[in-house]
């Protein structure tokens, strides 16, 4: 348990480079082809991943994805390839930080489908985790009420939310096959979909130097996220695994505090506190 908690925070603080890192990189690429090297990356790079270990035979070996679990790769593709679409609209309108934490409201969208469509049980505790985890995200949403007034740029991030909400679902029923796997699945088939829809749109395709830096960011911030969150659904649960990816948010802050400037006012301390509660209370559980 306590290797698949590390597992859930480690797939956080790599997701949380997402954000303040994509925030730079839009100033020369278009959101959708944004998002489809991103996962291009992402794709791109646990195959090689996978190439090494198969040549050097380290790994235990993993189970194949079956044509039973179609219906769920198909779903996890195509809300992979709307999320980060999604996001990267809602960036360019909205400022890094803004985005880190908007990515809270995943956790509420990810419970909620997993207790009402995926009928997975969810202890008292844990409600009382997600409950603090819900107050911190409205205290952060309204501690910068100029930015956040459901702009268009905040209601993209949210979207993006709710489409990883139910594509966390959909990869927890995939969680016993092997994660390179579905990975690679998801980098490669959500990123050649959202490149055909920047190519279908007219978008420009980004000079060869920033798409490296866009496919190694989406190896990291994607590619090893994934690989470690799915290891810890299969012991945590998509629920719980949620409420200890709540770190990546305010990881997210401090990097685009770094990268941008942006200081944090004071509710953010008061949120931060009540995160570590809700996350304290998800440990305990």
């Amino acid at each position: 348990m306590n290797k698949a908690i590390f597992y859930a925070i480690l797939a956080a603080a790599l997701y949380a480079l997402n954000a303040p890192v994509s925030k730079l990189l839009l100033q020369n690429a278009p959101p959708t082809m944004m998002a489809g090297f991103l996962y291009l990356g992402a794709g791109l790079g646990m195959a090689l991943m996978g190439l090494a270990r198969s040549k050097t035979g380290h790994g235990k070996k993993e189970a194949h994805l079956t044509k039973k679990a179609l219906p769920y790769t198909l779903g996890m593709v195509a809300l992979d390839i709307a999320a980060p679409i999604f996001l990267m609209i809602g960036l360019t309108r909205t400022t890094a930080a803004n985005a880190s934490l908007l990515n809270n409201f995943e956790i509420v969208a990810t419970s909620l489908i997993a207790l009402l469509i995926f009928k997975e049980k969810i202890s008292k505790r844990l409600w009382i985790a997600i409950e603090l985890i819900t107050i911190s995200s409205i205290l952060l949403s309204v501690e910068d009420a100029g930015s956040f007034q459901f702009s268009i740029g905040s209601l993209f991030v949210l979207l993006a939310c709710v489409c990883w909400g139910l594509e966390n679902n959909c990869t927890r029923s995939l969680s016993h096959s092997d994660p390179l796997e579905i990975v690679v699945i998801k980098g490669f088939g959500s990123g050649i979909g959202s490149v055909l829809i920047g190519l279908a749109v007219g978008k420009a395709v980004p000079i060869w130097s920033d798409i490296l830096k866009i496919l190694l960011l989406g190896f990291v911030a994607y590619g090893l996220s994934i690989y470690f969150y799915v290891y810890a659904q299969r012991d945590l649960g998509t629920a719980k695994t949620s409420a200890y990816y709540a770190v990546a948010p305010f990881i997210g802050v401090l990097l685009s505090f770094v990268i941008f400037r942006e200081i944090p006012g004071a509710l953010f301390f008061i949120a931060l506190a009540i995160m570590i509660a809700g996350t304290w209370m998800a440990n305990k559980e």
